[in-house]
């Protein structure tokens, strides 16, 4: 089980990961980042910034059928991540 229990870029719960994790360069779990974001030691969307990952997020959650103050709630925390507090995105 990750050390980690969401994703320090996006902020899904890595439980709902389904592949537990994304992919550092030699092949291991990432420990601090969902599959969704993270494969082979690299972000999957480098140059996004922390209000777009926001808006994304949002948008996911809102297709999936979570009502609008949700994901306002759940997205609050994404500047805080670990990745975007090393970035400053």
């Amino acid at each position: 089980m990750s050390k980690n229990k969401y994703c320090q870029s996006c902020g899904m719960p890595m439980s709902k990961d389904p592949l537990k994790g994304g992919s550092e360069a030699d092949g291991t779990r990432s420990q601090l980042y969902c599959s969704y974001c993270y494969e082979n030691g690299a972000f999957k969307q480098p140059d996004i910034t922390a209000k777009q990952m926001q808006d994304f997020v949002k948008g996911v959650m809102r297709e999936k059928g979570v009502p609008g103050f949700l994901t306002g709630l759940f997205t609050y925390q994404i500047p805080r991540l670990q990745r975007w507090k090393q970035n400053n995105g």
